[in-house]
C-alpha cells in the first residue's frame, strides 16, 4: 500500500486493484484493541446483571458496539489507513471508544450520559472526517457519506437525550436511536430531495471487508478463551472443573472451525466473484455478523458459569444462555450463507435442530452435561460443514450477482 503524508483526497483514499489493496493495516489492528475491551465489558456486564432486564440491556449495548465497529470498517474500506490524517482519526476514535467501553457497566446507571455522548462523537466524528477526506473524491461516494452523517446526527440526538433520561425512558430513546441506525443502510440512507444511495456506489474491497469481519469474530472468540483461562486459573483443579475446562475449550474450537473453515471461506469466495459486492457486504457482513458476535458473548458467559459450577443444576435462565449462544451463532452463520450463496446449509440446520431438541431436557441435566452435548453438536456441524463449503466454492460462477437479499 502506498505510504504518503499528503492530505489530498486522492491520497487519503485506499488504492484499488493492487495485490495489497485489501490488506488490513497495523493501525486497524491497534484500533481493534478497544473492542477487545468492549467485548469483555459486555460479557461481564451480563454476569453481574443476570436477568431479563440485563439481557435486554446487553442486546442494545452489543448492537451499538457492533455498529460503531462495522461502520468504521466500511469507512476504512475506502480510506487509506497509512496516511497521517486517517491514522490520527483512528486514534481519536480509540479514545472515544475507550470512554464508550468503560461506561458499558453503568450505561443504564450513572454512566449513561458518558456512553451516549462518546458513542455519538465516535459515529458522527468518523463520518464527518470521511466527508472531508472525500471532498475531491468520487461525488456519489461523498454524497453517500453526507447522507450517513445526516442519519447518524439524527440518531445522536436520541443517544444523548437517552443519556440524560432515566430508567425506561433511556431504554426507549436508545432503542429508537438503534432503529434509526439499523434501518438506514437498508433504505440507502435516503434523504428528502437527495434520494438514496444505490448499492453499486458501495464498491467495497471484498477481501478487506471479509478479513475485517473475521478479525472481529476472533476478538469475540478471544473473550471466550480469556474467560476460560482466567476462571480456570482461580479454581482448584477437581475432576468437574477439568471437565468443564475441556468442554469450554472444545466449544470455542468448534465455533472457530464453523466460521473460519466454512462461513468465512464461502463469504470471501462469493464476495470476490460478486457483481454487486456492496449489496453482499451490506446484507451479509453488516447485519448477520451481529448474531455471531452476540452468540459468542453469550457462550463466554456460559463458559464462566460452567467452570464455576460444573456439577451444579440448571435454572431456565442459564439453560437459555448455554443453548441460546450457540443457536444465535449458528443462525448468524446460516443467514450469512443464505445471503451470499442462496442456500440453506444442512449442517447449520442440523445444529439448530439439535439444540432445540436439547431444550426440553436442559433443566434435568448437570450444567457440564448440557454444555458437553452443546459442544458436541457444534463439533459435528464443524466437521460436516467443511465438505459442504468446498462444494459451494467450487461451483460459484465468476461475476454472479450474489447477495440479493
Amino acid at each position: 500500500m502506498e505510504r504518503t503524508s499528503g492530505h489530498s483526497a486522492s491520497r487519503l483514499m485506499r488504492s484499488r486493484g493492487g495485490s495489497d489493496s485489501g490488506k488490513v493495516s497495523f493501525i486497524e489492528l491497534f484500533f481493534d484493541l478497544v473492542f477487545v475491551f468492549a467485548v469483555t465489558q459486555l460479557s461481564h456486564t451480563l454476569l453481574e446483571h443476570f436477568s431479563l432486564e440485563g439481557a435486554i440491556h446487553l442486546a442494545l449495548l452489543t448492537m451499538a458496539v457492533w455498529w460503531a465497529w462495522i461502520f468504521t470498517s466500511w469507512a476504512i474500506n475506502w480510506l487509506n489507513p497509512d496516511t497521517k490524517p486517517v491514522r490520527s482519526m483512528l486514534i481519536a476514535l480509540m479514545l472515544a471508544g475507550l470512554v464508550v467501553s468503560s461506561s458499558i457497566p453503568e450505561a443504564f446507571g450513572h454512566g449513561g450520559l458518558y456512553f451516549g455522548v462518546a458513542y455519538t462523537a465516535f459515529q458522527v466524528g468518523r463520518t464527518a472526517f470521511t466527508v472531508w477526506a472525500l471532498r475531491d473524491g468520487p461525488a456519489e461516494l461523498r454524497i453517500n457519506f453526507v447522507r450517513i452523517l445526516a442519519w447518524l446526527s439524527l440518531s445522536g440526538v436520541f443517544w444523548i437525550s437517552g443519556g440524560l433520561a432515566h430508567d425506561s425512558w433511556r431504554l426507549a430513546l436508545w432503542a429508537a436511536a438503534l432503529v434509526i441506525e439499523y434501518i438506514s443502510p437498508s433504505l440507502g440512507f435516503w434523504l428528502p430531495r437527495v434520494g438514496r444511495t444505490p448499492t453499486r456506489v458501495w464498491d467495497v474491497e471484498g477481501s478487506h471487508m471479509s478479513e475485517r469481519c473475521g478479525l472481529f469474530v476472533i476478538i469475540a472468540l478471544g473473550e471466550s478463551i480469556l474467560v476460560t483461562g482466567a476462571t480456570f486459573a482461580k479454581l482448584e483443579w477437581s475432576p468437574g472443573v477439568l471437565a468443564g475446562f475441556a468442554v469450554s475449550f472444545a466449544g470455542t474450537v468448534a465455533m472457530w472451525r464453523i466460521y473460519f473453515e466454512i462461513t468465512s471461506k464461502v463469504g470471501h469466495h462469493y464476495i470476490a466473484h460478486s457483481s454487486d459486492p456492496g449489496r453482499v457486504a451490506r446484507s451479509a457482513y453488516t447485519y448477520t455478523h451481529l448474531l455471531l458476535v452476540a452468540g459468542i458473548i453469550l457462550s463466554a458467559v456460559a463458559d464462566e458459569w460452567l467452570l464455576a459450577h460444573p456439577t451444579g443444576g440448571l435454572d431456565a435462565k442459564m439453560a437459555a444462555v448455554i443453548l441460546g449462544g450457540p443457536a444465535l451463532y449458528l443462525l448468524g452463520n446460516l443467514l450469512f450463507m443464505r445471503i451470499v450463496a442462496q442456500v440453506f446449509p444442512k449442517p447449520y440446520l442440523f445444529g439448530l435442530l439439535a439444540l432445540a431438541a436439547l431444550a426440553p431436557f436442559a433443566s434435568m441435566m448437570p450444567i457440564v452435561a448440557l454444555s458437553a452435548l452443546t459442544a458436541a453438536a457444534l463439533a459435528i456441524v464443524s466437521v460436516w460443514g467443511g465438505a459442504f463449503s468446498e462444494r459451494l466454492c467450487r461451483h460459484v460462477p465468476s461475476g454472479a450477482p450474489h447477495g440479493q437479499a
